[in-house]
Parts: structure tokens; sequence; C-alpha cells
């Protein structure tokens, strides 16, 4: 596991996983090896997702960097790297938005497994599907991700955790449920009829209150780009700096620079709606 891997990709895994191992930091995997495990999915990959503690995270940098590796920071709030050509090992401690912080639970439920003939540990299907919902940009959407671990993984599934884990953003989660019985229809029996329950009650009692006050643009947990004209241009507050805020303003700064001018139709004078060129739009 897996046959997805070029001989010089698994090399550098290998040294990366067993130096890590041998540093004695905890850490999962995560990304397409999971993914193959609970689906059957294999990808071929250029990276492998190492997932550890927030608190972990320049240590395993560090041990990358003895081993040789050119490693960087390039976004302080949940991702590090460490290269080796175009192969790269992620180490990720939270999620883009800042919602699917890594903790001890990660760790508690993760499943073993061997990947390129090193013994670790994966992290959990619910984890895998709490931090994949919420990818939703235009180049990348892992709605699909989800629907596959729930095929595949929904009968043995702990929906209470799962539940929990997207606490009041519950909406992203039974959006997924939706899709899915759609994706799936003979498939739909999978999901427990107590969790359909509980996720469309809270919707229908919801829609009955009266408009929230309060004008916060969610869509920046979903997407970087995608709803920055909703806060640069039409007034509506970040979701991600408000109480409980899972970024601080700096870190929305950090990773708002990194997309690509193309993803921002409106910053180049552009009316909202109107598509930038596929020349506009540069690479993926």
């Amino acid at each position: 596991m897996s046959e997805a891997v070029d001989r010089e990709a698994s090399a550098f895994y290998v040294t990366a996983l067993e130096a890590l191992v041998a540093a004695r930091i905890p850490f999962l995997v995560g990304g397409a090896f999971a993914l193959e495990r609970y689906t059957g999915i294999a990808r071929h990959t250029r990276d492998l997702d190492v997932f550890v503690r927030p608190g972990d995270c320049e240590r395993a940098l560090g041990v990358l960097t003895d081993a040789g590796y050119t490693t960087e920071l390039p976004f302080p709030h949940w991702l590090g790297k460490a290269w080796s050509g175009d192969k790269t090992v992620d180490i990720i401690f939270s999620s883009g938005n800042g919602f699917a912080a890594v903790d001890d639970e990660w760790f508690r439920h993760s499943v073993e497994e061997t990947i390129l003939g090193v013994r670790v540990r994966l992290c959990p299907p619910e984890e895998t599907m709490w931090s994949k919902a919420f990818i939703m940009e235009r180049e990348r959407y892992d709605g699909a991700d989800v629907a596959h671990v729930l095929r595949a993984c929904a009968a043995t599934l702990d929906w209470p955790r799962l539940i929990r884990r997207f606490g009041p953003h519950w909406h992203v989660l039974l959006s997924h449920l939706v899709l899915f019985a759609f994706v799936y229809p003979s498939e739909r029996h999978l999901v427990p009829d107590w969790v359909v329950r509980e996720l469309s009650g809270r919707f229908v009692q919801e829609m009955g209150l009266p408009p929230s006050p309060a004008r916060v643009c969610r869509g920046t947990l979903l997407s970087r780009a995608q709803y920055l004209v909703d806060i640069e241009r039409w007034g509506y507050r970040d979701a991600r700096l408000e109480a409980p805020a899972t970024m601080t303003p700096e870190q929305v700064d950090t990773w708002t620079a990194a997309i690509e001018d193309g993803a921002r139709p409106w910053a180049a004078g552009r009316p909202p709606g109107e598509e930038a060129s596929g020349a506009d739009r540069g690479p993926r």
C-alpha cells in the first residue's frame, strides 16, 4: 500500500516516516493513503499527508530538516512542508479554515496500518470526513471523498462524535448527507435514521426563527477565495474572525495572499459573478 506511488516518492516517504518514528513524534497518516485504506480508491500522489498535534509541528519539521530535506512553515495556522524535488510531505496540524485542529481524539480513534512497509496509524474516518467536508474551492472540492468514505464506513462510524465534531456547523454535514442520498440512492439507508431526523429537525427549527441580526458570511470556512467578495465589498463579517474565532486577522491575510489573482475576479475590476477567463485564472 500503495501501488500508486512511484519508487522515488516511496523512498522519500519511507525515510520521512522512519525519521518521525525514530524521533518518537506522534503522528498520523491521512490523505490518499487513508482514503485508500477506507475506500479502496488508490490515487497517484506527489505528497504524503502527515497529521500532528499543533505543538509538534515545529519539532516534526526539525526532524525532517535534520534528515536532509528542505522544510518551511508557509501557513503557521495549519501547515508545514518538507520537500524532495517535486515531492512533498505535508505536516498538517489543523485545516485551512482553522477549524479542524488535530487533537487527542484524532489519535485515540486512529487506525493501525502499514504504509510502504512502515507501521503507522491513520487518521480516523470521522476526522477524515470532518476535515474534508469544508473543502469547497473552485479548483478543489472534496465532497466525493466524503461520499466515498460514507459509502464504505457508514455502518461503523461513531455518528455522535462525527456530529459533535461539526458543532455549530452541522449544516455542512447535513449538506453532505443530502448529496450522499442523491449520489447513492441505493445506499442512503446506510445513514442512520436518527442522524437524518436530528439534523433535518435542527434545520426546520432554525428556518422558523427570525433572521440572524449578525451579517456574518460563513462561506469563508468553505473557500478562502470565493466568498472574499462578501467580506471586501458587501460588508459581511468573516466567520473565521467571529467568536469563537478559528483564525487571527494576520493568519487570514497570509492565507488570502497565497490565492492566485485569477481566483478573485472582483479584485481585477470585473463585476461580481463575471468569470475570469482561463488565461486569467493562472495555474492550479
